[in-house]
């Protein structure tokens, strides 16, 4: 039996559980609600975490941003689209797969400017977004470049859900959730984040505490790029 194969039988089983179906309504809900908030925000011509400052790497990415004009709006309305799409069940397939070209961009983001209003967030929502693809991949699969599909039609909603609790998913979605957090709150040395007295709490008694002050000085005060901070934070002694 080939891999795809085992895995279409799996995904069936899924597809008629209730709890996985409760954790599908789950993700599109929460995903809509976050770009709802943010493209909103846009929108109304408000620049997104206006309380961070412009010397911030992320401050500095985002006040650029707000400056584009029509096309700072229209990221703002492809969100709420996306949103929206995902709100109505006709369209989370379209919604879900407008929706993740738009997160998987700003988790990147995140994480290369290390910002950490969504350091966690964003690779969680990218996450999600990918349950979701996978969830109807009885309609996403036309488009993959697989050779063989299932000959199955698209799956429809059982008449009777099963309630028998999925303790393996449920357990692996909370060691992601939890490896998710480990890695990007604890795995890097210097973090810039929103503040200097925020970025120089991180290496209060610790072994980095000169260097680290002088990093936070040249990201919040010096309004130098990131990349340059984090290679003066290595190499100095």
């Amino acid at each position: 039996m080939s891999n795809l194969s085992k895995f279409y039988q799996y995904y069936l089983k899924a597809k008629s559980n209730r709890w996985y179906w409760l954790f599908s309504v789950f993700c599109r809900v929460s995903l809509a609600y976050a770009f709802i908030v943010a493209g909103g925000v846009k929108i109304a011509g408000e620049r997104f975490a206006s309380g961070l400052s412009v010397l911030h790497p992320m401050g500095a990415y985002l006040e650029a941003l707000h400056h584009t004009g029509y096309y700072y709006t229209f990221i703002g309305y492809a969100q709420i689209i996306a949103a929206v799409l995902l709100l109505i069940p006709r369209t989370v397939v379209l919604g879900a797969m407008i929706y993740f070209p738009i997160i998987l961009n700003i988790c990147i983001l995140s994480i290369a400017v290390r910002f950490e209003g969504s350091f966690v967030t964003s690779p969680l929502m990218v996450l999600a977004n990918l349950f979701l693809l996978v969830w109807h991949y009885d309609k996403v699969r036309f488009i993959l470049p697989f050779k063989n599909h299932p000959e199955v039609p698209i799956v429809k909603k059982p008449k009777k859900y099963s309630n028998r609790f999925p303790f393996v998913f449920v357990l692996g979605v909370l060691a992601t959730v939890l490896l998710t957090l480990t890695v990007f709150l604890y795995g890097f040395k210097a973090m810039p984040r929103n503040s200097i007295l925020d970025c120089q709490s991180q290496f209060v008694n610790t072994e980095y505490e000169t260097k680290g002050f002088t990093f936070c000085e040249c990201i919040h005060m010096e309004g130098r790029s990131l990349d340059e901070c984090l290679e003066e934070f290595e190499n100095e002694r």
